[in-house]
């Protein structure tokens, strides 16, 4: 029996239950998730580990600021 993906939500949400959740999908994927969608058919975006560190760091980076 599969437990499924296991979801966890940002420590910057603190109490917050509009946020992210983020969970390894595969040994090479990483899911992100809305915190109000846990469906298990829910969306999710799919990120290969490579492509999650580089959206980690431009988002760090400020490179998907808009304004």
């Amino acid at each position: 029996m599969s437990m499924g993906p296991r979801w966890q939500k940002s420590s910057y949400c603190m109490n917050a239950s509009d946020c992210v959740e983020l969970a390894r999908l595969r040994p090479d994927t990483i899911g992100i998730r809305d915190s109000k969608q846990v469906q298990a058919d829910g969306p999710v975006l799919a990120f290969s580990t490579p492509g999650f560190e580089s959206l980690i760091t431009r988002i760090k980076g400020g490179d998907l600021d808009h304004g």
